[in-house]
């Protein structure tokens, strides 16, 4: 399945949001951006992952997507590998303290208030957290999902491993994969449009379609459209 030759759904535009990684002004702007290009009755949105971690307003966004849910429950929200290490260190945290820390998971605790500091231990700092996240924001990161498919398009966080079909993909592989997956020019049965590996605009590929922009080093925030053979982007 070429990306030039797929098709949405008919009747729907389906756009698909990138990486925020707290990045709250941004969503905000490009959410008024996609009610400005697309019918609302007609639009079925889906995040790729990644709300958490590095920017400055992760509890923001998460406080947004959940009115955004509200609004329209139809809307689809994948968990991102940054999800899943949050979700990860609340549950057990002595086993992914230092690298869910070290990778943006600071700025998410303090984005809830917790002062990292104060902390004697990781243990300590996730009863901490638990303390202030509110009950749906953990309901809503629980919620998430790893892939869904509309049409000729396939959305994940990251990819999807080569060599194996699409409804048997692993979530580690969903949210995680990076070279195995971008370097690869195999028909996945549909075209893969994710996020995860950060480029200056949006990567079009025959099999796949990449919207990280890096919203959270600098770069635009950036959403594709993709409404029967039409393709557009959104940048913010």
């Amino acid at each position: 399945m070429a990306a030039s030759s797929a098709t949405a759904p008919p009747g729907i535009a389906v756009c698909a949001i990138g990486d925020i990684h707290g990045c709250l002004s941004q969503l905000d702007t490009l959410l008024e951006r996609i009610d400005a290009m697309v019918d609302e009755t007609h639009l079925q949105l889906v995040f790729l992952g990644d709300y958490v971690d590095r920017g400055a307003d992760s509890a923001g966004v998460i406080d947004r997507l959940i009115g955004v849910e509200e609004r329209k429950p139809e809307t689809v929200f994948l968990r991102g590998n940054h999800e899943s290490m949050f979700l990860d260190f609340l549950d057990d945290p002595p086993s992914i303290a230092a690298v869910f820390l070290t990778n943006g998971g600071e700025e998410t605790l303090r984005s809830y208030g917790c002062m990292i500091g104060r902390a004697r231990n990781s243990q300590a700092l996730a009863e901490d957290a638990l303390a202030r996240i509110p009950d749906r924001h953990l309901a809503f990161l629980r919620a998430t999902t790893y892939s869904v498919r509309f049409g000729d398009y396939f959305f994940c966080h990251a990819g999807v491993r080569p060599g194996v079909p699409l409804y048997k993909q692993s979530p580690e592989h969903l949210m995680w994969i990076r070279n195995r997956f971008l370097d690869s020019d195999e028909d996945f049965g549909a075209v893969v449009v994710h996020g995860h590996t950060p480029s200056p605009k949006p990567v079009i590929r025959p099999n796949r379609i990449g919207i990280d922009t890096g919203a959270v080093f600098g770069g635009p925030l950036t959403a594709v459209i993709l409404e029967g053979e039409k393709r557009r982007f959104a940048r913010v």
